[in-house]
């Protein structure tokens, strides 16, 4: 399998496509002003208490209260609490490494026995915000490294249960237990299987030196305020998914570029020369076709191979997919194999659309009667395996005999673009655009109108469409309008502008004038 991370970077965003074998699996988008992202740790104030809930809802800075349940206080709740109690009253700080651990909650229990209203704790995002709900939030705190995820006030040592040597086991136990402070537990990750010695090491010393960061942060803090922010979710998925299967990295940012290549040359100095700076004319997303994909995102219908296809639908409470063979024959002696083709092609695309459209909850999908269990069971086992690359937490049910799949899939980031109900800017609604003719003499008199102010070039950024009506022929209208307003025009493309739209902009890539 062939990976690449491409990178799109702008002022507001940026977009972090991972293509497998060129086609997108994943699209995250990252807004640069919001600043709330999985694993930030914040000094937060309670503002209320919901007994009927078991759950509180937590001041944290953002515009909607965060929510956090009793079972999300984890454990060590109290212990926690101690630490941030001691910043409170003024006393010197409590060490983890030193102190005598509180006697840990019970699994049942109430919240307004632990908390209360106006109460100082320090949470962790667990879940960011999305559409009208803040954000979700743990007490259970953990720090997360490329090879480890560091656990304070805790002494286990947990190992990835996709390490199946024991060999393996025992040696990563033992180089944890070497170096782990006392109060401190870790989580072994998958990665660390291949990782030398001193740098699961270093990881584990590291991160216990962000916790302590993140404890003096908090003693110079009042609530609400942000004491420890996750990497950028750039470096993120560098870290987490970063192998021998990359072939590329490309960022069309330099700044974004030589800070993605520190960080890689720190994790996989081997790996630094896949990072590459873009620097095409054609917008980065167009040249490696993810543009085109990213349209396709949320299309209702998705082509598969030789006429089948799927549908998808979203509904308040659930997600449903239905798979349909098309003009594929319905002969009887081939029904059944012809189900089970449809079937399995239907479930590599599903395994994908999941991942891209980050589909989270309850997914319903109607696959293609198949009369024989042996077809069910095949269908079964390869969904499985398509969705074993999936990070997110999820659970697959066997058909039933009405030939459905339940799927259920944890959504732990906001959707990367969600669809929209405004009017269209283009037709307004109408389902109808302006003839061509018409859009031919609105461009002409911007173009006249910047020419008589003294415009000496201007760069038209216009959809493929138009950049072929406008360049057609011998003598195109552009080469006419450059003779007849005696200034040079440049024609761009970008699939992202509207089919009939037009930007006009200097060498700099300021905008002179947007038409109406």
């Amino acid at each position: 399998m062939n990976r690449e991370l491409i990178i799109n970077v702008n002022p507001t965003e940026v977009s972090i496509a991972l293509c497998e074998d060129k086609v997108l699996v994943e699209l995250n988008k990252e807004q640069c002003q919001t600043g709330f992202s999985v694993g930030d740790i914040y000094l937060g104030r309670v503002r209320k208490i919901m007994p009927g809930l078991n759950a509180a809802f937590v001041n944290i800075g953002h515009e909607k209260d965060a929510f956090i349940h009793y079972l999300d206080l984890g454990a060590n709740f109290s212990s926690l609490q101690r630490v941030v109690s001691s910043r409170e009253a003024g006393k010197h700080p409590v060490r983890v490494e030193s102190m005598k651990l509180e006697p840990q909650l019970a699994r049942e229990g109430r919240i307004g026995d632990h908390i209360k209203v106006g109460d100082t704790v320090m949470v962790q995002i667990s879940k960011e915000a999305i559409s009208t709900k803040g954000p979700r939030l743990t007490a259970d705190l953990s720090l997360a490294g490329r090879n480890v995820v560091l656990v304070p006030f805790s002494n286990k040592v947990f190992v990835s249960t996709k390490i199946r040597s024991n060999a393996a086991k025992k040696r990563l136990r033992k180089v944890a237990q070497e170096v782990l402070p006392q109060n401190f537990g870790v989580i072994i990750r998958t990665a660390a299987a291949e990782a030398e010695d001193i740098d699961i090491m270093q990881d584990i010393l590291s991160l216990v030196e962000r916790w302590n960061k993140t404890l003096s942060a908090m003693r110079k803090s009042s609530a609400p305020a942000r004491l420890m922010s996750e990497m950028s979710r750039v470096n993120t998925i560098i870290r987490d998914s970063l192998n021998d299967t990359f072939s590329q990295i490309m960022v069309d940012d330099e700044t974004m570029y030589n800070e993605i290549k520190s960080y890689v040359h720190v994790i996989k100095p081997d790996m630094e020369q896949l990072v590459k700076l873009y620097k095409g004319k054609v917008p980065i997303f167009d040249n490696f076709d993810v543009a085109k994909q990213i349209k396709s995102l949320f299309a209702k219908y998705v082509s598969l191979r030789r006429g089948a296809y799927l549908i998808i639908e979203h509904t308040e409470a659930m997600h449903v997919i239905d798979v349909n063979s098309g003009n594929r024959t319905k002969a009887e002696d081939d029904q059944e194999q012809t189900a089970l083709e449809v079937n399995l092609a239907a479930a590599a695309e599903i395994a994908r659309q999941l991942r891209l459209r980050d589909m989270g909850g309850i997914v319903i999908v109607d696959f293609i009667d198949m009369r024989k269990q042996q077809s069910r069971q095949t269908l079964y086992q390869e969904m499985q395996k398509l969705m074993a690359s999936d990070k997110a937490k999820h659970t697959i049910l066997p058909l039933t005999k009405f030939g459905l799949m339940q799927i259920t899939r944890q959504r732990v980031r906001p959707i990367a673009i969600g669809e929209t109900s405004d009017t269209c800017p283009t037709c307004h609604g109408t389902g109808r655009v302006e003839p061509t003719i018409l859009l031919e003499n609105k461009i002409e008199g911007q173009i006249q109108l910047l020419a008589e102010k003294g415009c000496k070039y201007v760069d038209l950024k216009v959809s493929p469409y138009v950049k072929a009506y406008l360049s057609e022929g011998l003598l195109s209208k552009r080469l006419r309008w450059i003779f007849k307003h005696k200034l040079y025009i440049k024609l761009s493309t970008d699939q992202s502008v509207g089919m009939i739209d037009v930007g006009y902009f200097d060498r700099k890539g300021e905008s002179l004038l947007i038409n109406s």
